[in-house]
């Protein structure tokens, strides 16, 4: 296929034997040679059963499904270099995956049905199998409709044999917006998107102005009874997101049955904070504490302090504490929506701070992926781009038609890319609202600063560079990482040509 004299390549439309003969199999010998190359090393077995069942938030108990009966699931641990062996067992009542968020890993295991691997159907086992090359905090759910705004969902830690940094501790800290099983279901939220906002009389290209309907300002106004209207967010660049969620979790727990971490006084904590959530970024402080943020997405940036982190669904952030002595609320503030989920950090006797807290930190300084700069040993190396691909993110609220360059998502609609080749992605965010697009199997450099990601925002109106190198041959997702804007339609794929 020819490339226009901008570098632009548009999506080529392809069948089925056509996908096969133009594009590398996501188990083809180019997948197997790139696995290989990773120097598999020690194979570590792990079994994730995914089960229907009842799940205590502390005090609240629900009907979802989860992973082994656990929110979130048991986190898996391997070194960097070692295989991971998983067999999902499918104990759900419809079909399933598992996506194994961040992680440059071969095509064939990265859990997209009807691209890289048949559904595991129900009461069935899949085997996945890969190496785990590059240290960091990944984690990993189904791709598989709306099951990720259920309870599946586990950290996946990738630790370093020669660690370089010095800590006494760590924590995993996993946010989360719920309703499964307290109002309804995330296939009842889609449907209600899809059909009750165009019921509404659909929406210009502004985004949430409907003709015929007398619109509010205040946040959070409900529009249905799983859709929010004006929940609104500056730090975002406008409309926060479209659900209306009664509770915000950390590690599974509601606010008034907090999680807690439990250590002394001049503990030096890492946390590695994952954003599961289906709707909402968060903006997450630690009371009486600054930050240093030592990692995004599992690689490293130059250490920065701060106050508070806004961090989208899909991103993941670790960062060093230094504890004092007390007791100290960890808040994750849900963006936009005027709720917080909280979870404690105790090192010494006192009272635990009301359920409802906002520390003054999430007012101070707050950070998000834009403002840092990456560690020389995770910046790109130079070199000249030799593909740019340009991606619209458009739809609106109003018609809830979500997609990017104006087509909702087709499997046999693939943009090609050849191994080897410097590749730039331009998002044009056209919409009113923010996206945090993510890309399967590699990382990129986003933005002026080159900071290493593979799920980064987009706020309306503005467009983020990214430049990624083609290393990985497969098929791989793009899309954004808000569940309901994906099954809109916000999603697409890259194709490696033979």
């Amino acid at each position: 296929m020819a490339v226009s004299s901008a570098g632009l390549l548009t999506a080529c439309t392809t069948s089925p034997s056509d996908t096969a003969s133009t594009f590398v199999a996501p188990d083809g010998p180019e997948v197997r040679d790139a696995e290989t190359r990773r120097k598999p090393g020690t194979v570590r077995d792990f079994t994730v059963s995914a089960t229907a069942g009842t799940i205590d938030l502390g005090g609240l108990t629900v009907a979802t499904w989860s992973y082994g009966g656990h929110l979130p699931g048991t986190a898996l641990r391997v070194k960097a270099g070692e295989v991971v062996r998983a067999t999902l067992r499918n104990g759900l009542p419809d079909p399933s995956t598992i996506h194994w968020h961040g992680l440059a890993l071969r095509n064939d295991a990265d859990g997209v049905p009807g691209v890289t691997q048949p559904d595991v159907a129900a009461g069935a086992e899949h085997v996945y199998e890969f190496t785990a090359a590059h240290p960091g905090t990944y984690w990993f759910h189904p791709h598989h409709g709306t099951q990720l705004d259920r309870g599946l969902y586990a950290p996946l830690i990738v630790e370093d044999p020669a660690e370089p940094l010095v800590y006494d501790d760590e924590w995993v800290v996993v946010l989360d917006d719920w309703l499964d099983g307290v109002t309804g279901t995330p296939d009842e939220v889609l449907a209600e998107l899809k059909q009750g906002m165009a019921g509404m009389g659909g929406s210009s290209p502004a985004g949430h102005d409907m003709p015929g309907m007398q619109m509010s300002t205040s946040p959070g106004m409900a529009m249905g009874k799983h859709t929010s209207m004006g929940a609104e967010s500056d730090l975002l660049g406008g409309d926060a997101g479209d659900v209306k969620y009664p509770h915000y979790l950390i590690n599974g727990r509601l606010p008034a049955a907090p999680a807690t971490y439990v250590g002394k006084p001049g503990t030096r904590l890492r946390m590695r904070i994952i954003n599961a959530s289906g709707d909402t970024a968060f903006r997450v402080a630690v009371g009486g504490h600054r930050m240093t943020v030592i990692h995004t997405d599992g690689f490293g940036v130059e250490p920065v302090e701060t106050d508070a982190l806004l961090i989208g669904m899909g991103e993941r952030y670790d960062v060093l504490v230094t504890l004092a002595d007390g007791v100290f609320p960890l808040v994750a503030l849900a963006e936009g929506k005027q709720a917080t989920a909280l979870a404690l950090v105790r090192t010494g006797p006192g009272r635990a701070p009301a359920a409802a807290v906002r520390p003054a930190e999430l007012e101070r300084r707050v950070l998000d992926s834009a403002a840092l700069t990456p560690a020389d040993e995770t910046r790109l190396p130079n070199r000249p781009t030799d593909r740019t691909l340009r991606l619209e993110l458009t739809g609106s609220m109003g018609r809830y038609d979500w997609a990017i360059n104006g087509k909702a998502f087709d499997p046999k609609a693939i943009t090609a890319i050849r191994a080897g080749e410097r590749v730039k992605i331009d998002y044009v965010n056209t919409t009113d609202m923010w996206h945090p697009m993510h890309l399967h199997g590699h990382t990129f450099a986003a933005g002026s600063t080159g900071v290493r990601k593979d799920t980064a925002i987009v706020r309306p109106k503005q467009t983020l560079s990214t430049i990624f190198d083609a290393d990985n041959p497969g098929i791989w997702m793009i899309h954004c990482h808000n569940i309901y804007h994906a099954e809109a339609g916000m999603m697409t794929l890259l194709g490696y040509q033979h």
